[in-house]
């Protein structure tokens, strides 16, 4: 092993493959350390209810640098602590009012406008009296809620509040008269009075102002920070194409050996069986479980090793073990009396592993690039967050139609890069154990 490692890393390719095959590795190790398979599982399967303060539809951060810092991000504004100002006003009613002040540096509008309530209380629910503030020094009336102890009022969602202010409330509430399509930047309030009729209730509020660029990933149409997918992508894939490769090359190899030692009958059965394998539709055959039984990524992976196990590397695998069936050293072994299954685990399936390692090297790739043609195709499975599974959801949002671009490049970047890591090694392998490529 050890002049095998020092004949590969000779090989830049070689070289470049393993760094980001380790690359990805840091990467499963990362996702699966700091989010937990049932937690990640929960926030990909949560949606909006999970994610209801990231924008949505969100560019990455990065992309900030390209446009100057243009874009605006995503401003969260808490109440204070202590109510600015608390009034009795008799009858067991409180009335109380603060202020939400931010500075809004960005000449673009938001993308959304939500505040949350979260009230504290027995059986009469607080009132809310809303109105906003600009920089000018104007003062309007915005809504007035009877929230519940948790509830979201969304001011870009309430038909009302677009007829009374002419327009979009992300918009007219950021612009100035005479100039409607730029945000003015300065000090806005989201100015609250609530009144409450029980003793010992209360109320909180966040203002949300949701900007355009979220995170390292960005966000997609349900507010899912997509960095969540591409990190716990990555294991997922290199999981199921190693098991995938592992599962289909050694049941191969063996079936193969087993047939060419034995002869007769069993290289017959096995070899019209490799046949009739090589005419099905693998592709239609994994199509069929996912639409009919189901769509859980290991019932697939599992589809897939039956499905690989008399492949076409029988037919390969075979007639080297022919020639190693004749060769000197198998005689000598047979003639001191060594068993059936002693001879093809010592003496055939040693031979194969210079043919072995570089093809199962290059099936790897294939592997995770048809686990992301099944999510593309709608029978990805439906829980677990993949890369497939976010091209999918780009794919049915029109994500290249409305400028979200970053939504489908980012899986299909980390696929790409996949396939490119484990396609340099195997070929850099197939170089090491088979001397006559050195020379081309």
């Amino acid at each position: 092993m050890r002049g095998t490692l020092r004949e590969l890393v000779r090989y830049p390719s070689a070289v470049a493959g393993l760094a980001i095959l380790a690359f990805l590795v840091a990467i499963s190790v990362y996702a699966v350390v700091a989010i937990p398979y049932a937690e990640a599982v929960r926030l990909w399967s949560g949606g909006e209810a999970v994610w209801p303060r990231n924008p949505r539809n969100a560019r990455p951060e990065w992309l900030n640098w390209l446009w100057g810092g243009r874009l605006p991000r995503t401003l969260v504004v808490h109440s204070p602590q202590a109510p600015a100002r608390e009034r009795d006003l008799g009858g067991g009613v409180r009335e109380l009012q603060f202020d939400l002040p931010f500075e809004y540096r960005y000449r673009r509008f938001p993308t959304e406008l939500a505040v949350f309530v979260y009230a504290d209380y027995r059986e009469q629910a607080p009132q809310l009296d809303l109105s906003w503030r600009t920089p000018t020094g104007s003062e309007l009336h915005l809504a007035d809620l009877s929230p519940r102890r948790q509830d979201v009022y969304r001011l870009s969602a309430d038909a009302e509040l677009r007829r009374n202010l002419g327009g979009a409330p992300e918009q007219t509430l950021f612009s100035a008269a005479g100039r409607p399509g730029e945000a003015v930047p300065g000090r806005y309030t989201l100015r609250v009075r609530a009144f409450l009729f029980e003793p010992g209730s209360s109320v909180r509020v966040e203002l949300v102002v949701y900007g355009e660029v979220h995170g390292l990933a960005g966000t997609d149409h349900l507010r899912r920070d997509l960095l969540l997918p591409l990190l716990w992508g990555t294991p997922i894939a290199l999981a199921f194409g190693l098991l995938a490769a592992v599962g289909s090359s050694l049941s191969t190899l063996l079936i193969a050996a087993v047939g060419a030692w034995y002869g007769g009958w069993v290289d017959g059965l096995i070899q019209r069986i490799t046949e009739v394998n090589l005419i099905l539709p693998g592709l239609p055959i994994l199509i069929m479980i996912g639409t009919l039984y189901s769509r859980s990524l290991w019932v697939i992976l599992g589809a897939v090793i039956l499905l690989g196990i008399f492949g076409g590397g029988i037919k390969t695998y075979r007639a080297l073990f022919l020639q190693v069936k004749e060769a000197p050293y198998v005689e000598a072994a047979r003639a001191y009396g060594v068993g059936n299954l002693r001879m093809v685990a010592v003496y055939l399936v040693p031979r194969a592993i210079p043919v072995l390692l570089p093809q199962f090297v290059t099936l790897i790739p294939g592997f995770v690039f048809l686990e992301a043609t099944l999510a593309l195709l709608g029978l990805g499975d439906p829980v677990l967050p993949t890369w497939g599974k976010v091209i999918e959801d780009a794919y049915r949002a029109g994500a290249l139609y409305v400028g979200h671009a970053y939504w489908v490049l980012e899986p299909a970047f980390l696929l790409m890069l996949s396939g490119l890591a484990f396609t340099l090694l195997g070929f850099a392998l197939d170089r090491v154990f088979n001397p006559r490529l050195r020379e081309l």
